[in-house]
């Protein structure tokens, strides 16, 4: 499970592959200090990368550990693109040009920042400090993995979020609790601008961006169970009997909503050149 302080509230992201849960670790907040913006001053590299191919065995798990609050970065059994998905906060439906190997071939990294960085990052809030860590993640990249890339807008298939025939089925959430939490066949959705939330994170599973077009405003505790494109849940090498339906089918059984097909301008990550990684 992937859990990232998204911002200096409570907000959190889980995200589990479809493969298996992808796992990160917060340490606790420190008080933070007063800092300056992340803008006034670079962020910083990482001292010291081992980066080793993965031995892979059946039923592993898929693992990035990461603190807003140090210069650490550890991960294993990760795909470059599940690096640049973590760097870039982009999704693959949302990221052209990468080769192949680049989403099969796993690896294990190590990256340490030096003392001074860490002292650094103790004075960040947990959204500068994240926002460090993506860069240093991204030099990594450039570094050892000599990626170049760029930013276009191109014209895509996308869908639009719209309020189903029957209407929509959603709770009203009177608390001020916010957290999204996405796995393997389920989204669990409670914040500001729910459905329009929810819509980024279907963006992840349903192998497009998703548009929100529903006017749904609010907050609203929205829970969600499908079964992927993936196939059906298992159980011991069979088909579980009461798995729940496919997401499209889903939405509009669950939440009264559904998906429509339709063309957009979505603004993508373009791989020019990216390689196997340096030696250590």
């Amino acid at each position: 499970m992937i859990r990232r302080l998204l911002s200096a509230t409570t907000l959190t992201l889980a995200i589990f592959a479809a493969h298996g849960p992808i796992h990160a670790q917060q340490a606790p907040a420190p008080q933070p200090a007063p800092a300056k913006p992340l803008g006034s001053t670079p962020a910083p590299a990482f001292d010291v990368a081992a980066i080793h191919l993965h031995e892979s065995l059946p039923h592993e798990h898929n693992s990035i550990w990461s603190s807003p609050f140090d210069g650490n970065f550890h991960a294993e059994n990760i795909s470059v693109m599940t690096l640049i998905n973590w760097a870039y906060e982009t999704p693959d439906t949302r990221i052209l040009g990468a080769p192949g190997w680049a989403s099969s071939t796993m690896f294990n990294i190590e990256a340490r920042a030096n003392s001074t960085v860490d002292q650094q990052m103790h004075s960040l809030t947990g959204e500068e400090g994240r926002r460090w860590k993506e860069k240093m993640v991204q030099t990594l990249l450039a570094d050892r993995f000599q990626m170049a890339m760029h930013y276009e807008t191109r014209e895509l298939p996308i869908y639009d979020l719209v309020v189903a025939k029957n209407g929509p089925k959603l709770g009203a959430v009177q608390n001020s609790g916010s957290s999204v939490n996405v796995w393997y066949g389920r989204m669990e959705v409670q914040m500001p601008n729910s459905v329009a939330v929810l819509a980024d994170e279907l963006s992840k599973v349903a192998g497009r961006d998703v548009v929100d077009k529903t006017g749904i405003a609010g907050r609203y505790d929205l829970k969600l169970r499908f079964t992927p494109d993936q196939g059906p849940a298992m159980l011991n090498g069979q088909p579980v009997s009461d798995a729940p339906p496919d997401l499209f089918t889903a939405l509009q059984e669950q939440l009264g909503l559904k998906l429509v097909s339709e063309k957009g301008p979505v603004r993508v990550l373009v791989i020019d050149r990216i390689s196997m990684p340096t030696a250590n």
